[in-house]
């Protein structure tokens, strides 16, 4: 007779390429596979996702902004892990996958339209900021619920498995799905990984462990090995990998959805290990439940765009003046962008009924009509000018 115990085992080893100083770890394997004006484009994209969120997280401050999700220490998952995709590849996202989209093609207008709820947002005003989606690259819109994504995304994967089977000749694709480690606590967590695994689905969850769930650091939220130890116990294949590193995020990703496709498709788990520098959002205050200093240890310490910083400088591909002009730059560019965004009016009132099914409902249109009676009853009491034609919208 004997018992497992789990304390007696060996943790799940994680997986790096470089060190914080940007140095290899192991200096036999070469540099990564991946050239210089990639790994550029990367720095760049991680940049760009950490400007603006300064911006807009103050924005939010002054009033301008509702809400808003800033993803400082987290930049390397995103960008990292999407730079393995192609664009026929699905993803479902959480809220601080800001990388996934500036990598995936994203544009600042883009952003700032969806922040802003203005007529250019692809989501037509119905959701509150940071929650993108997009058609192409396939991106679906972020839900605010937390973890409803993993099974959507089991689901998904499903469907794309069907569709290989009915048409071999298409070129194969994967579902990605992003959480974070407080999401692992959900049931759908649970429920979605069983689905994806029973059914050999091709899907990828990312699993973002930044130490934190909104106030709940991990060692309140579990006792086992991680979330990677839970991909284990579903039987699927997992890694642990270091989140500030951003190679190893890219490589790791690039090998998981490499397996994701064979015999057919089956799920692969990456538990990413960073650390959540920012409050949990502007409607938290983090220095409540943790030390300013641990904070700012980790700032200086190790985060993912110093230390890709510090590889860049060893190989002579970046300087102090490269960056002082590219923050610049960036900075202009997201201060053009915000200020036109703002600028743009909302869209028409009726989008406010429309989109939920193909034609508008019955009980819909009575609703449009009693608003409009209501808006001419009293036209002193709503300005309806920031809204695109005004109460001809409805």
């Amino acid at each position: 007779m004997s018992f497992v115990n789990p304390q007696e085992s060996a943790s799940i080893p994680t997986y790096r390429v470089m060190d914080s100083d940007g140095v290899l770890v192991d200096k036999s394997r070469g540099r990564p596979d991946v050239s210089n004006e990639e790994v550029l484009t990367w720095y760049k994209n991680m940049l760009t996702v950490s400007i603006m969120d300064v911006v807009m997280f103050e924005a939010q401050r002054q009033g301008r902004l509702s809400f808003y999700m800033v993803s400082a220490g987290e930049e390397g998952i995103s960008v990292g892990s999407a730079a393995a995709l192609t664009p026929d590849d699905v993803v479902f996202a959480q809220y601080r996958e800001t990388g996934v989209f500036q990598q995936r093609g994203f544009t600042l207008k883009n952003f700032m339209s969806q922040l802003f709820a203005n007529v250019n947002d692809s989501g037509r005003g119905r959701n509150m900021p940071v929650h993108y989606g997009c058609d192409y690259p396939r991106t679906h819109t972020i839900s605010s619920t937390l973890a409803t994504q993993i099974p959507h995304a089991s689901g998904a994967a499903y469907a794309l498995k069907l569709q290989a089977l009915q048409n071999p000749d298409k070129p194969p694709s994967i579902v990605t799905c992003y959480f974070g480690e407080g999401a692992a606590s959900e049931g759908d967590f649970h429920a979605g990984l069983n689905i994806a695994a029973t059914r050999s689905c091709p899907v990828v969850f990312i699993c973002r462990n930044n130490g934190y769930a909104i106030s709940t650091p991990t060692l309140e939220q579990y006792r086992g090995d991680g979330i990677a130890s839970r991909g284990v116990g579903y039987g699927i294949e997992t890694i642990r990998v270091d989140g500030n590193d951003i190679f190893a995020v890219y490589e790791s990703m690039r090998e998981a959805r490499r397996r994701a496709l064979e015999k057919g498709g089956k799920p692969v788990l990456i538990e990413a290990m960073s650390y959540r520098v920012s409050h949990h959002s502007t409607s938290d205050d983090s220095f409540a439940y943790r030390a300013r200093v641990e904070v700012e240890d980790w700032k200086r310490r190790d985060n993912p765009i110093i230390r890709l910083r510090k590889w860049l400088e060893h190989e002579g591909l970046w300087n102090e003046d490269l960056e002082r002009e590219t923050r610049e730059s960036i900075r202009k560019e997201v201060l053009r962008e915000f200020g036109e965004a703002e600028r743009e009016k909302k869209p028409p009132l009726r989008e406010a009924f429309e989109g939920v099914y193909e034609e508008v409902t019955e009980e819909a249109r009575e609703q449009m009509n009693e608003l409009k009676r209501i808006l001419e009853t009293y036209p002193e009491e709503y300005d309806l000018r920031p809204y695109e034609g005004g109460i001809k919208g409805l």
